[in-house]
């Protein structure tokens, strides 16, 4: 259970990134709660999406105390690798249309 949890932690600061870097730039990104569904929501609203994400996985991650698990810090890596590709696979469909 740990180890799930680290690796949604790592899912999380993953993908707190894109919101935080287009939330801070001033342009609008994509949220869960855009109206309507698949438009792009304000900065702000992606700098605040982004910094929950952030604040939710650092909570997880030290919730789960990774540094006294054998294989933590591979679970905490593995969540943001595969919420990298993922990202990366859905927003490279999503900009070829």
């Amino acid at each position: 259970m740990l180890y799930l949890l680290l690796f949604i932690a790592g899912g999380l600061a993953c993908n707190a990134i894109p919101h935080l870097v287009a939330g801070l730039q001033g342009e609008s990104f994509y949220t869960p709660w855009a109206v309507p569904r698949g438009s792009k929501s304000s900065a702000i609203e992606n700098f605040l999406w982004g910094c929950f994400n952030l604040f939710l996985g650092l909570f997880l991650a030290r919730h789960a105390r990774p540094l006294f698990l054998q294989g933590g810090p591979l679970a905490l890596l593995s969540g943001f690798l595969v919420a990298g590709c993922a990202i990366s696979l859905i927003f490279a469909k999503r900009n070829k249309g």
